[in-house]
């Protein structure tokens, strides 16, 4: 997490994951009194080959003699896996669309917040936490390879918050080979966004598929306090897309319906999950309540896998 001056405002700073890991251990103390038990099974580290120096690798892992091979451009290391009792891969879309909002209010913040929430929870059980981001139409894909610890997390937010330290994602013939293609175990798979575009039920459909596999679920962002607006004295205004670039012309009275029809829109998406055998947990933008909420979803759902 950035300490220094920054130019853009995290949405989720140190601070404030603080308070989101204080809140996690006694909510989840609750949870596992009598029920969790090892950390892990074994010790020590599996290697697992080599690759390209990423922002958050420490000097250790630096293969010395594989880098002069390449001129130190870029530095190799070598990557190694803790053995953990789970792998969760949190997919969270990044699009521009989550960065409007309302009041100073963006719809990424509650995203950010679920992720760090997510992130925290992982910390707790030592399970490995890794990251997917998105960009509009589920295109642009990038990830951070899971591993374990506090560290892990920041350095997810930041890539998530600043777009740093993210590697491209090899594309697969579908979305749900994608996915796949980039967990190298059975993995819980949180998918993070408000789902306000067309492609929604295909993606479903693909997310339902990785579901055969992974413990796949969804958590909806209810984005409908952004399209709240006040009332305007115009009888018609014009909006622009952030993510076409295109402007449209609109009556008072279809800028007054946009909040109910974003509630109506999310609530199709909803049944489009379950109709994939996806679990849902819509999530706003009240902070507490988030953490609550998350939290308490993903210790229960991780003992019942774990059991």
């Amino acid at each position: 997490m950035r300490t220094r001056e920054q130019d853009v405002e995290p949405f989720v700073n140190l601070s404030e994951l603080t308070e989101i890991e204080l809140l996690i251990m006694r909510r989840m103390r609750e949870f596992t009194i009598g029920e969790h038990r090892s950390l892990f099974h074994g010790s020590g580290f599996d290697f697992v080959g080599l690759r390209d120096w990423q922002a958050g690798d420490r000097m250790s892992q630096i293969d010395w003699a594989q880098s002069t091979l390449t001129n130190f451009s870029p530095m190799v290391v070598r990557d190694f896996e803790q053995r953990s009792t789970a792998t969760i891969i949190t997919v969270a879309d990044a699009s521009l669309s989550t960065r409007c909002g309302i009041d100073g209010i963006p719809i990424a913040a509650a995203i950010a917040r679920t992720i760090g929430t997510i992130g925290m929870s992982a910390v707790f059980f030592q399970d490995m936490f890794g990251l997917i981001t998105f960009g509009a139409k589920f295109e642009e894909l990038s990830a951070i390879r899971p591993r374990v610890g506090k560290n892990q997390v920041i350095h997810c937010l930041d890539a998530y918050q600043f777009g740093e330290g993210l590697l491209p994602l090899k594309r697969a013939e579908s979305l749900s080979m994608t996915l796949a293609g980039f967990m190298r175990k059975t993995s819980m798979v949180p998918v993070i966004s408000d789902f306000l575009f067309d492609e929604a039920a295909d993606v479903m459909r693909e997310l339902g598929q990785l579901n055969n596999t992974h413990d796949v679920f969804i958590v909806l962002i209810d984005s409908a306090f952004a399209f709240e607006l006040p009332p305007v004295s115009a009888g018609w205004i014009e909006a622009f897309d952030v993510e076409t670039g295109r402007s449209k012309v609109m009556s008072r009275r279809a800028l007054r319906a946009l909040s109910s029809k974003t509630r109506a829109w999310q609530d199709e998406v909803a049944r489009l999950a379950k109709a994939h055998d996806l679990d849902v947990l819509r999530i706003g933008v009240d902070e507490l309540q988030t953490t609550i909420a998350m939290s308490e979803f993903i210790a229960e759902r991780r003992l019942r896998k774990a059991a």
